[in-house]
């Protein structure tokens, strides 16, 4: 079943799409999409409903992240074996874990807002993946029963703080809607094989990335598995698993996102996102 969340930012609703595509409003059975309510056990009670009872929401709402109030986002990089190489990196030996501030997440449709002075803003397709219960040191083979779902993200990134600035990576991947996710949590059960999913991302119509998931460097049960051992993953926490070839920081010469130009992303059977580039205000 595909979840998501709609309605004005901060003010977000819990909603599902019916077999014909439509929203359905489920805020009479749950307040909100959060930590506290995206269990696989509750997740699978709402999927097991009929949805037909429930109010229909006009198709142009604003669609917000799929996930709200998340503790966590953490992200993997260096992930898929000819990104690496664009970058002029070797393959990792081990996965390369890294987060991004959790007010960075906003709708998949918001604007990207460049950083204050921001020259070298980039942009990255991921899957995503959105964790359903508890797990710690547990097996690739018991993993992915840990996934509530999967999602759309963009790991918008800003190259100069990430790599000219020292420190950690996460300077450049946490600012101001630099995390949109969505527009929908499909159930790990619709997804099926999370390495057989093809993803694409457009600037300004022209195409840059367009890849498959089964050119992870690391699988997402391995994923799973290697965080468990230095951390309890919880219910909520996202996941970004990495971005594919044809990043701006990789081309000859780099091209970077400038205001008014138009980012569209998609994940196969997750959907597709659509930012427009805006300055920072004021």
């Amino acid at each position: 079943m595909k979840f998501l969340r709609f309605g004005a930012m901060g003010q977000e609703k819990p909603g599902a799409l019916d077999a014909e595509g439509t929203i359905r409003d489920l805020s009479s059975i749950v307040s909100d999409f959060t930590p506290e309510t995206i269990s696989k056990e509750a997740l699978s009670a709402i999927a097991a409903m009929d949805l037909s009872g429930f109010p229909t929401v006009a198709p142009d709402v604003r669609i917000g992240a799929c996930v709200g109030g998340a503790r966590n986002f953490y992200a993997v990089g260096l992930n898929y074996a000819r990104h690496a190489k664009e970058t002029g990196n070797p393959e990792p030996a081990q996965p390369v874990l890294f987060s991004k501030s959790t007010s960075s997440i906003c709708g998949p449709n918001d604007p990207i807002i460049l950083p204050k002075g921001s020259e070298k803003t980039d942009w990255e397709v991921e899957l995503g993946v959105i964790i359903g219960a508890a797990c710690e040191h547990v097996s690739e083979d018991t993993a992915l029963d840990h996934v509530a779902g999967y999602c759309v993200i963009n790991d918008v990134s800003e190259r100069a703080y990430q790599i000219e600035r020292g420190g950690q990576w996460i300077k450049g991947k946490s600012s101001r809607n630099f995390g949109p996710i969505g527009p929908w949590l499909v159930t790990a059960d619709e997804v099926g094989d999370p390495q057989n999913l093809g993803l694409c991302l457009s600037v300004n119509g022209e195409s840059f990335q367009n890849s498959s998931t089964s050119d992870m460097i690391f699988p997402v049960a391995k994923i799973i598995s290697y965080m468990s051992q230095f951390m309890r993953l919880m219910p909520g926490d996202v996941i970004a698993t990495g971005t594919p070839e044809g990043v701006g920081l990789g081309l000859t010469p780099p091209k970077f996102l400038r205001d008014g130009d138009v980012v569209e992303l998609t994940v196969a059977g997750l959907g597709s996102q659509r930012q427009t580039v805006v300055a920072y205000p004021g």
